[in-house]
């Protein structure tokens, strides 16, 4: 059964990482397709789905997943089946209405996205519009994966969500390629296009999962003929059960578009107000389109590491057992810091080849990211201290701390913008996340008695690493220089590889010399160093 467990999250976790590596490398021949323009329009109506998405699924699959797996543990099936039915009529009712929310706000929310311009505001309407329709299948979809996670089969979620993607992916590139280059069309007709590429996806990843509900159907059935039946759960307990678990991830799926909606409801008009309401949404596209999914890679890999780590705290947490909860809450804050730290000073140093790699050679664009990278370890930080605190169950803290970087995201923004154009907006959303980790952490110091001591040293230790890391990096880009130029894109890949296998080499050698790495990833390490044929380090006595 742990062996079946343990496969089944591995499955699930390839397939969420390879679904997220798909939703990142698109914007390469993306942007190539619809340029700058396209890409405006095309987060205009993507931050608000985000938003609309992440508030109709309300944290579902993982919430069913927890309650049917809850009440199969017990052999109450029956409850899990009773949820999935009335959870279809569910989804259905408030997927259809946040697709009409949305479809009818869109006019409004368009205006306050741009410069009140009429051609500007029908063009966002229309793309807006677009993408609302996804809303309708997405949350449906969501509840079928949640189905199949609480019976430990996360096959169909990862499949689905992989097919989901590609589906996506291929309508949003063939789709904006056609409208533009074979039938002569408007930007705003390829984007739109591109936009309800989220419908056709997620018809695409339903009809997977229904491809697994026939194959499985009789085992799940034979499952209700050894139903227990002593248990009679209402649907009112039922969700109220899965409101309570859901709320928290709601908050924490929603905080970053909730930073980017800030941002795209104010960023126009602060720059009009310093007279530069010309380039406004092309900077606008540079800072929350083009800088940020190159920020988010970074985050996507380290937080997915460290979540794993969450169950276990909360099994120490549950069981008291002190030092248990201690070892991982260590472990959890090391990992991230030793994958995020690097990554993120490495991609600020390179800002420049890596933007021309994805888009174009732009010395803003790449000033934009160059400053914006060291803001990923701050997104990592939060994602996992909110889910830290669900793991000590003080989630109503999340909502604090969220509210809180909200708010000095909201009152810093325009001033920090009309002061420092796009490097105010980073500045801003620096600040606001800065404030809602800070309080995460005083929250998970109260209630879990957790000392960060050994944590601020072992820290300290990393960040010398990456500071040598980053020196050698450095040099190596700079002797780079000297051959190759990052206003070619094939010269830039180049210039990356080289210069980030060179700092990668440096920062895990000194990750390997000091033990540190060993001590955190334990016996992945030691099969590395085997297949490399290194000398293995003694053992400490040190096992923290």
């Amino acid at each position: 059964m742990q062996s079946k467990l343990l496969r089944g999250t591995f499955i699930l976790t390839v397939g969420t990482i390879l679904s997220k590596v798909l939703g990142l490398i698109y914007v390469i021949p993306f942007f190539q397709i619809v340029g700058r323009e396209g890409t405006t329009l095309y987060q205009f109506s993507y931050v608000p789905y985000t938003i609309f998405i992440s508030v109709a699924t309300a944290g579902v699959p993982l919430a069913v997943s927890k309650f049917i797996s809850k009440y199969n543990a017990l052999e109450e099936y029956a409850v899990g089946r009773k949820l999935f039915k009335s959870g279809i009529v569910i989804m259905l009712l408030t997927g259809f209405t946040a697709f009409l929310i949305m479809y009818l706000a869109a006019p409004v929310l368009a205006e306050m996205s741009t410069k009140g311009e009429k051609a500007n505001l029908d063009d966002v309407t229309t793309v807006m519009r677009a993408v609302s329709f996804a809303l309708i299948v997405v949350p449906f979809m969501s509840l079928i994966r949640g189905f199949f996670q609480g019976h430990q089969s996360m096959g169909p979620s990862a499949v689905s969500q992989v097919v989901e993607q590609i589906v996506r992916i291929t309508f949003t590139l063939l789709g904006a390629y056609v409208v533009l280059h074979f039938i002569g069309g408007k930007i705003v007709t390829a984007v739109s296009v591109a936009t309800f590429a989220a419908f056709t996806g997620a018809i695409g990843g339903l009809l997977v999962l229904f491809w697994y509900w026939y194959k499985r159907k009789p085992h799940l059935d034979e499952l209700l003929v050894h139903d227990k039946g002593t248990m009679d759960v209402s649907l009112k307990e039922i969700y109220k059960e899965i409101l309570i678990y859901a709320f928290p991830f709601v908050l924490v799926g929603i905080a970053n578009p909730l930073f980017q909606a800030i941002d795209q409801f104010t960023f126009s008009k602060a720059m009009a107000e310093v007279g530069k309401a010309k380039v406004a949404d092309s900077y606008f596209s540079i800072l929350n389109f083009e800088s940020h999914k190159i920020v988010i890679i970074p985050v996507s890999l380290a937080t997915a590491f460290s979540l794993t780590l969450v169950p276990s705290i909360t099994k120490a947490f549950v069981a008291g057992e002190r030092n248990s909860l201690n070892h991982q809450l260590n472990q959890t804050f090391q990992v991230l810091l030793f994958l995020t730290l690097p990554a993120s000073i490495g991609l600020s140093l390179l800002a420049e080849p890596v933007y021309t790699a994805f888009y174009q050679h732009d010395l803003l664009g790449a000033s934009v990211l160059s400053a914006y990278a060291p803001v990923a370890i701050l997104f990592s930080l939060y994602s996992v201290t909110a889910a830290i605190l669900q793991g000590i169950n003080e989630q109503r803290f999340t909502v604090l701390s969220l509210l809180l970087g909200l708010l000095i995201k909201l009152s810093l923004n325009i001033p920090l913008i009309k002061a420092m154009e796009i490097r105010g907006a980073v500045l801003a959303t620096a600040l606001g996340y800065s404030a809602a980790i800070v309080l995460n952490i005083i929250v998970i110091k109260m209630y879990a008695r957790y000392p960060f001591r050994f944590v601020w040293r072992r820290s300290l230790l990393i960040a010398i690493f990456a500071g040598l890391m980053w020196g050698g990096t450095k040099l190596s880009y700079q002797f780079l220089l000297l051959f190759l130029s990052p206003a070619s894109k094939v010269q830039s890949v180049v210039i990356i590889v080289l210069s980030a296998l060179i700092g990668a080499v440096i920062y895990f050698y000194l990750g390997l010399k000091s033990g540190l790495a060993r001590r955190l990833f334990g016996d992945k390490v030691d099969r590395i160093m085997d297949k490399l044929k290194w000398p293995r380090r003694r053992k400490t006595s040190e096992t923290r």
